[in-house]
């Protein structure tokens, strides 16, 4: 997974991002790769709705205090972390993968509050 070395090059780099904000979303990639027929390249937007399902099943109302504790606030600080962990060389990038692609993809007071979903989580 990712090294020592590699989250101390992360939080120099990008210190607002705690080392479990790393190692949250790329658990939550390989969340979403695991609920593939087949493995394939995954969007921005996919990753940033797994995250949100991830947050959802594991930390339930919770899943916003968490994220934010870590530092992950939106969409766009998950777009970061995933293009730190491109430049760390942990990820990689197809020609067509953007930033952009995790601009504002969903709302965290509307994802995590105001349809927080009080029955089973199910996957988008």
């Amino acid at each position: 997974m990712v090294g020592e070395n590699v989250l101390a090059k992360l939080r120099e780099r990008n210190p607002r991002y705690t080392e479990a904000a790393y190692l949250f979303v790329l658990t939550a990639l390989q969340y979403v790769i695991d609920s593939l027929d087949e493995p394939r390249h995954i969007s921005g937007q996919e990753l940033a709705r797994g995250c949100r399902d991830l947050a959802l099943e594991r930390y339930g109302p919770m899943a916003r205090t968490v994220l934010e504790h870590w530092g992950i606030h939106s969409t766009d600080d998950m777009g970061a972390i995933v293009y730190a962990l491109i430049d760390c060389r942990v990820l990689t990038k197809q020609d067509s993968d953007s930033p952009d692609d995790f601009l504002d993809v969903f709302d965290f007071e509307e994802a995590f509050e105001r349809n927080y979903p009080w029955g089973r989580v199910r996957r988008s």
